[in-house]
């Protein structure tokens, strides 16, 4: 793997330059590969609500490999174990949902970070990160490619946008309006007014605090509206959405609406 990381370059610039992505739920290296042909900028590896292992993640890294396209990768947790595991073999960008709390991103920050900065641990030399060894100055410059980005997502973490975004490290705030409207008591009406207001809110607060922002959307309407918030990275779609809604489209045209 080559240093570098041009979705934080992209997303912490001066002039941000959007970026376009969609999520990968299918847990399948074909799936993913498919996809990256597309031309889209990153894709969200999701090993928090989709069947994903090490292996799984593992394999459609390789399979994006080829393709210039960020592969982020959303863990369960946010767990040190989790974490070195994932980067070792060769994530960059992690998305890490339920962050609530500035201690909490000081605490992720430090995981993705080799001593004395943090307290990753080092097995480079025989992990696919740093190529199995070839890449022989990887220890050197990891620390610069780590991107962190955090989900907002409760109640409690619209109270610390602020704090949060203060924590050095933290690259990127990734709004999530789905387990935010169950945490306001509004679960599965992402159109409700309150929870509409908290996610543009929210999007708003974390621009004027200097971070980039993101979220996932499905309709084009919401999509349209975070475009118009200037959000900086944003998912647009999702493979298993794309498959499960073409397959019944085609069945409708051709079984007469059944």
């Amino acid at each position: 793997m080559q240093a570098g990381n041009p979705f934080k370059d992209a997303i912490t610039a001066r002039a941000p330059q959007r970026q376009i992505g969609l999520w990968l739920s299918m847990a399948n290296g074909i799936a993913a590969e498919i996809c990256a042909t597309a031309g889209f900028d990153w894709f969200l590896i999701d090993g928090e609500h989709a069947p994903n292992d090490i292996n799984t993640i593992l394999s459609q890294l390789q399979a994006l490999a080829a393709y210039p396209v960020e592969a982020v990768v959303r863990p369960p947790i946010g767990d040190v174990t989790i974490v070195k595991r994932l980067l070792d073999i060769g994530v960059r960008t992690l998305l890490v949902p339920m962050v609530d709390s500035a201690e909490q991103a000081h605490e992720l920050v430090s995981m993705m970070r080799y001593p004395p900065q943090g307290i990753r641990g080092v097995g480079a030399r025989m992990a696919r990160a740093s190529g199995f060894g070839a890449r022989t100055n990887y220890i050197a410059t990891a620390n610069a490619d780590m991107c962190l980005l955090v989900q907002i997502e409760s109640v409690e973490a619209l109270d610390q946008i602020e704090a949060i975004a203060a924590v050095e490290g933290v690259d990127g705030m990734f709004v999530g309006p789905s387990d935010l409207a169950a945490s306001m008591g509004h679960p599965g009406n992402l159109a409700h007014p309150d929870v509409r207001a908290a996610v543009d809110g929210a999007l708003r607060r974390i621009r004027a605090a200097g971070k980039p922002t993101g979220i996932v959307a499905f309709a084009q309407t919401d999509i349209q509206r975070f475009i118009d918030l200037d959000t900086t990275f944003i998912a647009v779609g999702a493979d298993a959405a794309i498959l499960a809604d073409g397959s019944r489209a085609l069945v409708k045209q051709y079984k007469d609406g059944k």
